[in-house]
């Protein structure tokens, strides 16, 4: 399944300065493996060391907060947008 990924400007460094790129894989968990295989290093500020959601990363795939449906088994259907959005902080 192809998907699109969005990618916070902060993790931009690892994707050469893309805003959006291209993923694969019937479950959150499978595009997140693709993309660390395509863009070394960036599962690893996604993912903990344990491979759970960082605690202040935020993934949606459409419209939903993954950590409310399925967590990383949530399904990526073909054409679907997933957004990684660093939580932030501070007032």
């Amino acid at each position: 399944m192809s998907v699109s990924v969005r990618i916070p400007t902060i993790l931009r460094t690892y994707t050469g300065g893309a805003a959006e790129v291209s993923g694969e894989g019937g479950t959150l968990r499978e595009v997140l493996q693709k993309l660390d295989a395509d863009y070394p290093g960036i599962g690893a500020r996604i993912l903990d060391e344990a491979g759970k959601i960082r605690r202040f990363v935020n993934v949606y795939v459409g419209e939903e907060d993954v950590r409310f449906v399925e967590g990383l088994d949530t399904a990526t259907p073909d054409g679907i947008q997933i957004s990684v959005i660093p939580a932030v902080a501070g007032g």
